[in-house]
């Protein structure tokens, strides 16, 4: 294992790298969601390093990087995202990104394609909801009033699904956890919170942009209710061709919920292995431009005789 930390634009940013010396594929690259940090991933390691490098990030304005105003928005990230893996030799990866990792993610992929062997993005949407949207200038009063507690339950509320949506495995612990975490955030955790809320309502989301034609899977738990699976078959129809599937038991916070689970479909992902068949996911759909696109029969010679259609 190795922690880097680097200086982009004037900004520190850390990262940490657990190497494997024989990889079954390209690096894997998390980008996590707003409340994670380099070490969300730690208890994931141990399913996803036994198959490739894996790396985990704190881009500036989260974590422990440091403070980044609002002005800098998801291009800012993305390039970030580039200037590590030139830092760290890595000229080509599988890129995963989740909730606001899944943003950025896209954005890297369509400004940097040649960095991209494979896309996932979990838990994302092409359009921020609206009553999360609403709820932002409430959440920022909150946070600059100190009512951490306030806050703390409805981010608990709005990230995980509600009571009787279907059964979500460890949904009482997963809330607990969130509500203890955001409790738990200093004052500097808090301003970054803020710029950040501060930061999706400032910038574009998603731009309706070139995406290279990698293998892409999209994939959200089967009860998310903040990006709904509705939402993540409107993302993975964006995409060239893009397997989408949802975890069953699952919302929102599927990679802490399901954690065995999702980390076996992230290795299956990256290492090209079938997505079909498995007991912890609804069936797979492909989706995508390419996937919709109609076959247009060649253009036939006089005295030719057309191609049986099968």
């Amino acid at each position: 294992m190795e922690e880097r930390t680097l200086l982009f634009e004037g900004f520190t940013y850390h990262c940490r790298i657990v190497h494997q010396d024989r990889p079954q594929a390209e690096p894997l690259v998390l980008l996590g969601g707003s409340s994670q940090n380099r070490y969300a991933w730690l208890r994931h390691e141990k399913w996803l390093a036994e198959h490739c490098t894996t790396v985990t990030v704190d881009l500036p304005g989260y974590g422990a990087a440091d403070f980044l105003p609002v002005e800098h928005g998801i291009d800012f990230l993305a390039a970030n995202v580039r200037h590590m893996l030139t830092e760290l030799a890595m000229p080509r990866v599988n890129l995963v990104g989740s909730c606001f990792g899944g943003a950025i993610a896209l954005r890297f992929a369509q400004q940097y394609p040649g960095f991209v062997a494979a896309l996932g993005l979990v838990g994302m949407t092409k359009v921020i909801p609206d009553d999360y949207a609403d709820a932002v200038p409430r959440w920022t009063r909150m946070l600059e009033s100190g009512d951490r507690a306030g806050i703390a339950d409805e981010l608990v509320e709005r990230f995980m699904s509600p009571a009787g949506t279907g059964t979500v495995r460890k949904h009482r612990v997963v809330s607990r956890l969130l509500f203890r975490q955001f409790m738990a955030q200093s004052d500097d955790e808090i301003r970054m919170s803020v710029e950040h809320n501060a930061r999706l309502m400032s910038h574009d989301w998603y731009r309706n942009e070139p995406v290279p034609a990698v293998r892409s899977l999209v994939c959200t738990g089967e009860y998310d209710s903040l990006c709904t699976p509705a939402m993540g078959r409107e993302v993975a129809a964006s995409l060239p061709a893009a397997a989408f599937t949802t975890i069953k038991e699952a919302d929102h916070l599927a990679p802490v919920e399901r954690m065995e689970e999702f980390s076996d479909l992230m290795v299956r992902f990256c290492t090209g292995r079938p997505l079909t068949g498995l007991s912890y996911c609804n069936p797979v759909e492909m989706l995508g431009t390419d996937v919709r696109r109609p076959v247009v029969p060649a253009p036939v010679a006089a005295g030719e005789v057309a191609p049986a259609r099968t």
